[in-house]
C-alpha cells in the first residue's frame, strides 16, 4: 500500500519542496502539480486557511494528510513553524523557456546575473511574482530551484517563468543593467518586454552581460552608500516600472 511517507520519499529527489503553509498555499494558487502535502495538525492547517487563503481551502482538505511530528520532522531540513510541507512537480523547462521567449512579452523578464545569496535570489522571485514579471533568469552557479531559494520566494517559483541560464540564451528584447555608472533610471521609461539585469551582491555585472546591455541605469543613491540590497534593487526597479507604465 502507498502511503503519503512512501510517495513522499520517492519523489523526494527531483520534487520542489514546498515548506511551509504559505509556499503550498502559493503553489496551490498557482496550478502547483502536488503530489503530496503533510501537517502535524490538518484542522489548524484548514483553520488557517480559513483565515489566510479561503480560496485555496478546499483544494488543501484534498492535499492534506495528518503525520506524527517526528514523521514530519523526518521529512524536511528545517521544520517550519506552521509545521506543513508539500513536495510540487517543477514545472516544464521547455515551457518556462517557451514563455520567456514569447512576443510580444506583456511584462518585463528579471535578470541575476551570477547572484550568490540564495535568501536574496528567494526574494527576488516573490517580488518578480508580485508585480506580475514574465519570469526571473539567473546565470552563473546558484540553483533559482534550491530549497532555500524556494523557501525565500515562498512558493511564488510556480506564479512566474524561473529558470538558469547562459548569457548567450537570454531571451531577445531590450536590456537595461543596473549600474552605478548608467543614467538616472528616473529619467528613463522602461518597456513592457524589457530584460532588467541586475550584478552579483560582490562583483556587479559580469563583463558577458554588461556587453550585451542596451542601457546602463543607475537607482538614485545617496553619496557614500555603496549600494542597494539585491531584492531591494530589483523592487525599486520593477516599481518604477510599473509606475509609469501606460503613461
Amino acid at each position: 500500500m502507498t502511503t503519503p511517507v512512501t510517495t513522499w520519499h520517492r519523489l523526494a529527489g527531483t520534487a520542489v519542496l514546498l515548506d511551509g503553509f504559505h509556499a503550498l498555499k502559493h503553489a496551490v494558487r498557482f496550478g502547483a502539480e502536488i503530489p503530496v502535502a503533510v501537517a502535524t495538525d490538518r484542522e489548524a492547517t484548514l483553520a488557517l486557511a480559513d483565515e489566510l487563503a479561503p480560496d485555496v481551502r478546499d483544494r488543501l482538505s484534498t492535499l492534506l494528510t495528518e503525520v506524527p511530528e517526528e514523521t514530519y520532522r523526518a521529512l524536511v531540513p528545517r521544520p517550519h513553524p506552521t509545521a506543513v510541507a508539500a513536495l510540487a512537480v517543477r514545472p516544464s523547462r521547455a515551457a518556462n523557456l517557451e514563455r520567456l521567449a514569447a512576443r510580444p512579452r506583456p511584462t518585463p523578464v528579471v535578470l541575476l546575473d551570477h547572484p550568490r545569496n540564495l535568501g536574496n535570489a528567494g526574494a527576488v522571485i516573490r517580488l518578480a511574482a508580485g508585480f506580475g514579471a514574465t519570469g526571473v533568469i539567473t546565470t552563473g552557479t546558484l540553483d533559482p530551484w534550491h530549497p532555500t531559494v524556494v523557501r525565500g520566494g515562498a512558493g511564488l517559483h510556480f506564479a512566474t517563468a524561473v529558470e538558469r541560464l547562459t548569457p548567450e540564451e537570454l531571451p531577445s528584447g531590450p536590456l537595461f543593467a543596473l549600474d552605478p555608472e548608467g543614467d538616472d533610471i528616473r529619467d528613463v521609461k522602461l518597456p513592457d518586454d524589457a530584460v532588467l539585469a541586475f550584478g552579483s551582491e560582490r562583483s556587479g555585472l559580469s563583463p558577458e552581460v554588461r556587453e550585451r546591455a542596451d542601457h546602463l541605469l543607475a537607482l538614485p543613491m545617496r553619496p557614500q552608500v555603496s549600494s542597494y540590497n539585491l531584492a531591494t534593487s530589483v523592487g525599486m526597479t520593477l516599481y518604477h516600472w510599473s509606475a509609469f507604465r501606460g503613461s
